[in-house]
């Protein structure tokens, strides 16, 4: 092989003493920095004492030469090892910049006191606002409500099991009514909301009224009863992600093997008996999936809610996002919206890590 030719080979570097001393005194002496700054803010946030600090900006700064200072300690450090580090590291101290602070911001603020309206401003109030919250009965009412829309799920997987079913079978315009059950998918839960609840649902003028009226239905309220402001929410929410379910279902269904189906009436397994015994065990990790997806993203349903309803009639509709975005806009009540935002993320992260192990369990190999 010729020199030119030749491929690099990275080779271990000696890394003297000195040049220890140094990668690790740089790391942490600009740690023991941001701990100084960050403890400065905080005390100063907590009325403890005036640091002279007017922002978070300070700590910022510190954040930024501690992780530059991390960086260039790894090339130090390790040498070309270190250099192969920085392809990741600088991303992951991004992130972290992203993600961590902000929720270390959001707890401050949880136990506050911060009505914006108030002159006062930020007061600490400890766990006063969990007190409240424990005791806020339409927080208790949301939370109830996100019980039901949950369940609702199980309801929209069937329809769009069988919507899947159905077009992956050899049927006239499949690929037309493909793309026609994918069109609601397309459409923001906003434009949803106005496009239906808005307009075709609208008591007087809409269509859909209008068309209940002449079946018979004297005064056609989709909102007005609590029963069935809540079914016409669910609804309309349905309509809008069934068909990310169905997608995901007919991807699945398309990558059995024909051999399996065939091999199964071959054996005398026909209609029900069939997708019972065959489609529907291999379908199981493609069905759990799609689920676990569409209950993340009926946690955070919030946008049909506040459009059409505002959580009526009686907080019917309400769920806890739609609440927690009350609390901000029309209370101005900043800490203890705070807390019902942060309460409310751990329950998720409880709820979904519960999900997934059962989902591993459901869908582990059986021997």
């Amino acid at each position: 092989m010729s020199s030119g030719a030749a491929l690099h080979v990275v080779t271990s570097d000696t890394i003297t003493d000195s040049r220890k001393r140094l990668g690790h005194a740089m790391i942490w002496g600009s740690a023991a920095v941001l701990g100084l700054v960050a403890l400065a803010q905080l005390g100063q946030t907590l009325g403890w004492w005036d640091a002279g600090f007017t922002t978070w900006r300070p700590t910022l700064y510190a954040y930024c030469l501690w992780a530059t200072a991390l960086c260039w300690a790894q090339v130090i450090l390790r040498g070309e090892q270190g250099k192969r580090t920085l392809f990741v590291l600088p991303a992951a101290l991004f992130v972290i910049s992203l993600t961590v602070f902000p929720l270390l911001f959001g707890l401050i603020i949880a136990f506050s006191s911060w009505n914006l309206a108030s002159p006062d401003g930020r007061q600490f109030n400890g766990i006063a606002n969990l007190v409240q919250m424990w005791n806020d009965p339409f927080y208790w009412n949301a939370m109830t409500n996100m019980v039901w829309y949950t369940l609702a799920i199980v309801v929209e997987y069937a329809i769009a099991f069988g919507l899947a079913l159905l077009l992956n079978s050899q049927i006239r315009a499949r690929k037309f009514f493909r793309v026609a059950f994918l069109l609601p998918l397309m459409l923001s839960p906003v434009a949803v909301s106005w496009m239906i609840g808005k307009s075709m649902l609208e008591a007087r003028f809409g269509p859909i009224a209008r068309l209940a009226r002449w079946l018979g239905w004297e005064n056609p309220s989709f909102f007005g009863s609590p029963e069935v402001a809540k079914i016409t929410i669910m609804l309309m929410d349905a309509w809008t992600f069934i068909p990310f379910m169905m997608i995901m279902l007919l991807a699945g269904l398309q990558a059995i093997p024909k051999e399996l189906t065939e091999a199964s009436r071959v054996d005398g397994a026909t209609g029900w008996r069939s997708f019972w015994e065959v489609t529907f065990p291999l379908m199981l990790p493609v069905s759990i999936t799609a689920i676990l997806i569409r209950i993340i993203f009926k946690l955070k349903l919030a946008d049909i809610v506040i459009n059409v309803t505002s959580g009526g009639p009686g907080g019917a509709t309400d769920t806890v996002t739609s609440f927690i975005f009350r609390e901000y806009r029309d209370r101005s009540n900043v800490g203890y919206g705070t807390m019902l935002a942060m309460v409310y993320l751990v329950l998720i992260v409880i709820f979904m890590t519960a999900l997934m192990k059962l989902a591993a369990r459901w869908t582990r190999p059986r021997t």
